[in-house]
């Protein structure tokens, strides 16, 4: 081929794949998300089958006999009716009913449909719902629904009450999953504006960790409908436990921190058991579900600080006999309307009785100074060299804190940045004060001879501060610094900062106290220095790379609230794709079938920890190195975007 024929051949290709990249980018944008498999549908089946369910309910009504009636929409996402039997439309709907009301003098809802539930020998009621009622068809996508139950001849007119559907639409044949849904209303049968809610929580506030509320089958997915069945009414008979919403959410969060849990006892709810649960966020910081009325848009988004009941603190304080007062310095307490008179929803000062007072996170305590530690600079960071560091450690006020005053003063060098395969870290206490706060310290390690490319530099400092001193709620609290880390260059060259793969920020979504190795690893860039690629466990030799052991923790060792397969609640701008990119190292791991592994091997397959998967990774690695993204690349047949969709 002469050299004419051969660039055009090269200008085709390329032509090829940038039309082919612009379709898969622009597939359904307007529909669908990434992270949903009618994304990637075939176009003339995505018109086709129009994958998707939304649903609505329009109207409720109770008549004078007590039949109650529902007026349903179904449709695909644009809004165009679909047919629940999937004769006239693709895909057999499945709905469910629930109808329930809150009584004059409760907060809480009643369902007006309950079954008899025996476990083990024990008989308890349940709220529940119905799906075998008469259907009548009113136009396309909407329905007319006839319950079963009935509501009693004494039932209140004017009472709050509510009508939710939840269901699925099995779309599996054509590759599209199974899509889920669920709505409710809120009416007054005798008509009139509705005065009564329960609006306590918003399952977008849930959703922060929970990437998608989904139980029962995955259909229940908003908050509004878990409080419909998990009310006072409803118990687990198996174990005797409620399942009333505002204790059973508590004791599995508090999960393996409940105090009878502690005592080797157990929480279980039928078959779940919940003890080994352990909440990311501080057991005590409330707002992290409960978030003010101005985030969650929750009518009762205060009521946890602002109606306080023996119920819904019991669920936590287990150990509080309200009945005999004992664990409870108040004394006893016979009804709910006492709580409030000690536990206001005013702040005094922190760790007082007041409900926001008695859970601050100790950590964040307005009496603390602070710690604000930072780099000013690095010098002689280059090849043989010993670097230079100058720093401050000052308080929230501006004020010098002298090193003496902390437990731990830390400096840490490493690098190159692509994946910092070594580094040090060394106790600087004994840096040169420079005055107002500034210290400068040199490192005794210099860094390599052979040094190139771009190194980072990380500090760490804390000190324990001992609060209410003297008092019968004193305490020590360890006061951190926010791991800063900056990056120079060491041989002259452009710096170039380690890539940013995840972020504090999404993980503090989460981990709202986001900190380990006693909190002074406080920041995503913490992690890389040490979570490199050469870390491997001492006895097993595991590889604790930061990849490798995240992967594992959150897919395997804990019961991780979202969906492990949205990898963009973790990771930032694509870096999940492939390829990975140039100079990845590879991963000791001497209890991986191969070791060292190569990159994106590595990557994937901390999740993906199974023996096939290894056989298939090694069957497309040569000494040219890992072919992974010929089919998994950004608009490759399983990419992984494509592969993870829901």
């Amino acid at each position: 081929m002469n050299p004419r024929s051969y660039a055009k051949l090269i200008l085709v290709i390329l032509g090829v794949l940038l039309v082919s990249a612009a379709l898969v980018a622009d597939r359904n944008p307007a529909k669908f998300r990434p992270t949903e498999k009618a994304f990637y549908a075939d176009e003339r089946t995505a018109n086709f089958v129009r994958p998707g369910l939304v649903m609505k309910v329009t109207k409720g009504e109770i008549a004078a006999d007590g039949t109650i009636r529902a007026w349903i929409k179904l449709t695909d996402p644009q809004g165009l009716g679909l047919d629940r039997l999937g004769v006239q439309t693709p895909g057999l709907i499945s709905v469910s009913f629930l109808v329930a009301y809150i009584p004059a003098n409760e907060t809480q809802y009643v369902s007006y449909i309950t079954r008899q539930r025996t476990t083990a020998g024990k008989t308890a009621t349940q709220a529940t719902g119905e799906n075998t009622g008469t259907w009548q068809q009113v136009a396309e996508g909407e329905y007319l629904y006839t319950f079963v139950a009935k509501a009693p001849a004494s039932f209140d007119k004017n009472a709050t009450h509510t009508i939710a559907i939840y269901g699925s639409r099995n779309l599996t044949e054509f590759e599209l999953g199974t899509n889920r849904a669920d709505a409710w209303l809120d009416f007054v049968p005798a008509g009139g504006a509705v005065t009564k809610v329960r609006d306590v929580v918003r399952s977008s506030s849930c959703n922060k960790c929970h990437d998608q509320l989904a139980f029962h089958g995955g259909n229940r997915r908003s908050i509004a409908v878990c409080n419909m069945c998990h009310t006072p009414q409803t118990i687990e008979p198996g174990s005797g436990n409620t399942v009333d919403l505002k204790v059973m959410v508590h004791k599995i969060h508090m999960g393996s921190h409940l105090p009878s849990v502690i005592a080797k006892g157990k929480y279980v709810i039928g078959n779940a058991d919940y003890s080994d649960i352990a909440n990311p966020a501080p057991n005590m910081d409330c707002q992290v579900c409960h978030e003010p009325q101005k985030v969650s848009g929750a009518v009762q988004a205060d009521n946890w600080m602002k109606a306080p009941s023996r119920a819904t603190c019991g669920s936590c304080h287990e150990d509080v006999d309200f009945a005999s007062g004992k664990g409870h310095p108040g004394g006893p307490a016979s009804s709910d309307a006492q709580c409030s008179q000690c536990h206001t929803a005013t702040v005094v000062n922190d760790f007082d009785a007041s409900i926001p007072g008695a859970h601050t996170v100790p950590q964040r305590s307005s009496l603390l100074e602070g710690v604000l530690a930072g780099i000013e600079k690095v010098e002689n960071a280059s090849p043989g060299k010993k670097p230079v560091v100058t720093f401050t450690v000052k308080n929230k006020a501006g004020e010098p804190i002298p090193l003496a005053q902390l437990g731990t003063m830390r400096l840490y060098m490493g690098g190159p940045t692509n994946d910092i395969p070594s580094y040090v870290r060394e106790d600087a206490k004994a840096a040169a004060d420079l005055g107002g706060g500034r210290y400068a310290y040199t490192f005794t390690a210099g860094l390599p001879e052979t040094t190139s490319g771009s190194w980072q530099f990380g500090i760490e400092a804390y000190r324990t501060v001992v609060l209410m001193g003297g008092t019968t709620k004193e305490r020590s609290v360890r006061e951190v610094s926010t791991f800063k880390v900056i990056a120079v260059t060491a041989d002259g060259k452009p710096m170039e900062p380690r890539r940013k793969v995840v972020s504090t920020a999404k993980c503090a979504t989460c981990h709202t106290q986001f900190g380990f190795h006693g909190g002074n690893r406080n920041t995503a860039e913490a992690c890389t220095f040490c979570h490199n690629p050469n870390l491997v466990d001492n006895t097993s030799g595991e590889s604790w790379n930061f990849p490798n052991f995240i992967h594992r923790i959150h897919a395997e060792e804990v019961r991780y609230p979202g969906n492990i397969t949205t990898c963009t609640q973790c990771h930032e701008n694509g870096t999940q794709f492939l390829p990975l990119g140039d100079n990845r190292m590879a991963t000791v791991n001497r209890m991986a079938p191969v070791s060292p592994t190569p990159a994106a091997t590595n990557a994937c397959l901390s999740c993906h920890n199974e023996l096939p998967a290894w056989q298939h990774a090694v069957a497309n690695t040569t000494a040219l190195g890992e072919s992974c993204s010929v089919c998994h690349g950004p608009n490759a047949d399983f990419s992984v975007a494509k592969v993870h969709a829901r």
